[in-house]
């Protein structure tokens, strides 16, 4: 059975110029036609967002009246948290006792983004010319063409899309091709919010024909990227030509650091939160356990005991801890990176193998990659649920290995001394470090990373600062003839 999927452009819901189907990850089945937008569909909706930009159905409301259709979306977004839930669970494969408790978190995000929207300000300067009052305004930066992956997709479009609407800018969203329809039937609340046409326009469609049209097109003056970074070397090389700004936010190969003197079962609790929530496909998955040397044997008894009693089972079942992966790509990828691990000389101490039932499921994983630095470097480059272990003897031996990477998402760091602590946050070059604990956000605390990670933060009051441009205003207050036109004052 298959339900009706529309783009949302210019206010209105249309077909796109194509379809193509929609897997579902638990059954390796067609479950529905998505719609599919190519160069015209992309092209209309730059074009409405760009109006949009300018009517004053939208730029002429005040600041606050913009906050108030944010808090309308909010509560929508909160009252059909349900429903949207079991649509991403259904195309997506995450389970659903992570989606409903996510996709209701969101709603605070467009909620903190409601109430900044009339506190962006700008200020007086007391320039050096006494004849002279200059003040800077904030304004809308422009159309932001926003592009997200198909994991935590409702929650990294909120750290988008709420503060480029404060802000005052118009919106492009495009949803990844892998499983839109959460953010398809998203469009319905940003239409039954009462935004003007044109201020959030909803596609999804494929790389050449959608992702790199709008990301080059010239009306574009923003692109706000969440992926991976091949994605975005060809985003930043599309944007040569329009000079949009790029905020990217490429997610990670996070550490997950334990000392000895470690709540060993908080440790191994935050471990199973760090790569086998979602089946590991987050973008904070901490995939490298490093543990200290003398604590090794006792903390992965612990972990393995926890990760084989791990419930596996259909996502949309409210008992079920572990769903399948998204794609069967993805699945064959770690098939193949596993096996050339345990070749290379990692152990596999649990996992590493489909598990025999429909759908693209993956027994979570974990390698014990002490002494082979090669397969360790390999499984992290991993998006899914496979862990790589090794050792680390003292503070500076784990600070080393801890940024062995290119990397800079998420950190995790786990220990009861709390100078030592101090001391790991600020070594690890990380854009989060959680200290006991791990993969918690709030509305209120930036997230990025550093180097492939990315660059620009999402989240926290700043962000819609990023959407925003400055304005210079000069008021001569003088009566008097101007001087020499012909020297700068």
């Amino acid at each position: 059975m298959t339900a009706p999927f529309a783009l949302y452009i210019d206010g209105r819901f249309e077909a796109g110029a194509a379809t193509f189907d929609s897997i579902d990850p638990a059954t390796g089945q067609v479950w529905a036609q998505m719609p599919e937008a190519r160069i015209d569909e992309v092209e209309r909706a730059v074009t409405a967002a760009e109006r949009a930009l300018r009517d004053p159905a939208w730029a002429g409301l005040t600041a606050s009246q913009r906050g108030r259709l944010l808090y309308r979306l909010a509560d929508l977004l909160e009252h059909a948290a349900p429903e949207l839930a079991a649509l991403e669970t259904r195309d997506t494969g995450k389970i659903v006792r992570e989606t409903r408790g996510q996709i209701a978190y969101v709603a605070h995000y467009y909620r903190y983004y409601a109430g900044i929207a009339d506190q962006v300000r700008g200020h007086v300067v007391p320039v050096d010319k006494p004849d002279m009052q200059v003040w800077i305004k904030r304004e809308p930066l422009g159309v932001v063409a926003a592009i997200v992956p198909w994991n935590s997709q409702l929650f990294l479009s909120a750290v988008k899309l709420g503060p480029a609407l404060a802000a005052g800018c118009t919106v492009v969203l495009k949803a990844s091709e892998e499983a839109p329809a959460p953010l398809l039937a998203f469009a319905r609340l940003i239409h039954e919010a009462g935004f003007p046409p044109g201020v959030v326009n909803i596609i999804t469609g494929f790389g050449p024909e959608c992702g790199a049209v709008l990301s080059r097109h010239p009306k574009v003056s923003l692109v706000a990227f969440t992926g991976g970074p091949e994605t975005a070397r060809h985003i930043i090389r599309n944007t040569a030509d329009n000079l949009a700004k790029v905020s990217l936010e490429l997610g990670g190969k996070s550490p997950l650091v334990v000392f000895a003197d470690a709540d060993i079962d908080s440790a191994v609790n935050a471990q199973l939160a760090a790569i086998f929530a979602a089946s590991g496909q987050s973008c904070v998955a901490g995939s490298r356990l490093l543990i200290e040397a003398g604590v090794k044997d006792a903390f992965l008894a612990r972990l393995i005991e926890k990760v084989n009693a791990i419930r596996v089972g259909a996502p949309d079942d409210a008992q079920t801890e572990y769903g399948p992966l998204c794609t069967e790509r993805q699945l064959r990828t770690i098939e193949t990176v596993v096996a050339q691990s345990i070749e290379q000389g990692a152990r596999l101490l649990t996992g590493g193998h489909r598990i025999e039932r429909d759908g693209f499921y993956y027994a979570p994983t974990v390698l014990d990659c002490s002494g082979v630095p090669r397969a360790m470097s390999e499984i992290t480059e991993l998006f899914g649920p496979v862990l790589s272990i090794d050792v680390f003897s003292d503070e500076a031996d784990a600070i080393a290995k801890a940024n062995s990477t290119d990397y800079g998402l998420a950190a995790g760091v786990f220990t009861r001394d709390l100078t030592r602590a101090h001391r790991m946050s600020q070594a690890i070059h990380a854009g989060v470090v959680w200290l006991n604990t791990y993969r918690a956000v709030s509305p209120h605390a930036p997230f990025g990373g550093y180097g492939l990670s990315g660059h620009g933060r999402e989240g926290g009051a700043d962000a819609v600062l990023d959407y925003t441009t400055t304005k210079t205003v000069w008021l001569r207050t003088s009566d008097a003839p101007m001087g020499d036109p012909f020297v700068m004052r």
